[in-house]
């Protein structure tokens, strides 16, 4: 049984940004802070299978791929990196890319990393606060500049570049070239609403991801018999006698324990590792679409290859 408030540490990147408010104030100095990545709260304890992070993107990542699980066990690595994104703050120019327009072969996916041509090919979407993304392993992909983001994601930091926006890092072409899909992004992954105060938004074999959220002086009790991680949004919330605050995370993990939110409310992501069992999820999509059918609130739409999902209305999940 565990529940304790997660650590925190930052990591530079080039792209990163020197203030990181209202999310944290922590500060390198004139070096930008790219990433927060949380931990567990002991050094000696279990590795988490999942890892939450903050990015903070000043500037575009580089376009990039991971492996999937089989790739990573051949390179002698325990997994491989699908991953989530939760849109924090974004300019009103801000993009991400998420897969190619069109399928290309290998040879013409390599000949477009090496002139540089990759930046024109990937389908970049405009996002804006709320936004979800799903990430599965294998997928082209880059974070544009302008904006906040939380990430959940396989534990592995993994990473093979196909392109650099001329910042002069290695790139990564064979390995690239191995992991990745050279076509348009996955088709949809189904979505339900699981209970009162929590929307689900991704489940996949990774992880579950999830908003909860309740009014002032709001309670939830939550079972998290899973590797759960739990990160402040909006508001605070106690858990026991643990408190957090907006940019602050909390690890649980065989715990039953109750959320209550402070004089605001309270709105945080949730991600646990691994899928629903395979009867309370067929059990969750039947109700969903089944409340859908009758036209009730949990308005779950399921669109074309490559679009969207939409769980509740502010909220749009790419796939």
């Amino acid at each position: 049984m565990t529940i304790e408030k997660a650590s925190i540490s930052a990591v530079e990147k080039p792209w990163g940004s020197l203030s990181l408010l209202p999310w944290s104030n922590l500060s390198h100095g004139e070096k930008p802070i790219g990433e927060l990545w949380f931990g567990r709260a002991q050094v000696n304890a279990n590795p988490s299978s999942l890892l939450l992070k903050l990015i903070f993107a000043k500037e575009a990542l580089s376009i990039q791929v991971h492996p999937d699980d089989k790739m990573a066990l051949a390179m002698g690595l325990p997994n491989g990196k699908t991953e989530a994104w939760y849109v924090l703050s974004a300019d009103s120019d801000a993009q991400v890319a998420l897969g190619l327009k069109q399928c290309v072969t290998k040879s013409q996916l390599q000949q477009s990393i090496q002139d540089g041509s990759i930046s024109d090919m990937v389908d970049w979407r405009n996002v804006k606060a709320g936004a979800v993304i799903f990430v599965p392993a294998g997928t082209i992909h880059a974070i544009g500049s302008g904006i906040v983001l939380a990430e959940i994601q396989q534990r592995s930091d993994t990473t093979f570049r196909l392109y650099d926006f001329h910042r002069n890092r290695t790139l990564d072409v064979q390995s690239a070239l191995n992991a990745a899909f050279a076509g348009p992004a996955a088709q949809d992954i189904p979505s339900h609403s699981s209970s009162t105060g929590m929307s689900n938004l991704i489940v996949c074999p990774q992880f579950d991801l999830d908003i909860i959220s309740l009014p002032p002086g709001g309670l939830h009790l939550f079972n998290a018999e899973r590797e759960t991680w739990l990160l402040v949004l909006e508001g605070s919330m106690q858990l026991g006698e643990l408190n957090a605050v907006i940019g602050e995370a909390v690890f649980l993990e065989d715990e039953i324990t109750t959320i209550s939110s402070g004089g605001v409310g309270l709105k945080c992501l949730c991600a646990r590792t691994g899928a629903t069992h395979a009867s309370d999820f067929q059990s969750g999509m039947a109700q969903s679409i089944s409340a859908h059918e009758q036209g009730t609130e949990t308005d779950l739409v399921l669109y074309p290859k490559a679009s969207n999902i939409s769980i509740h209305k502010e909220q749009e999940v790419f796939v």
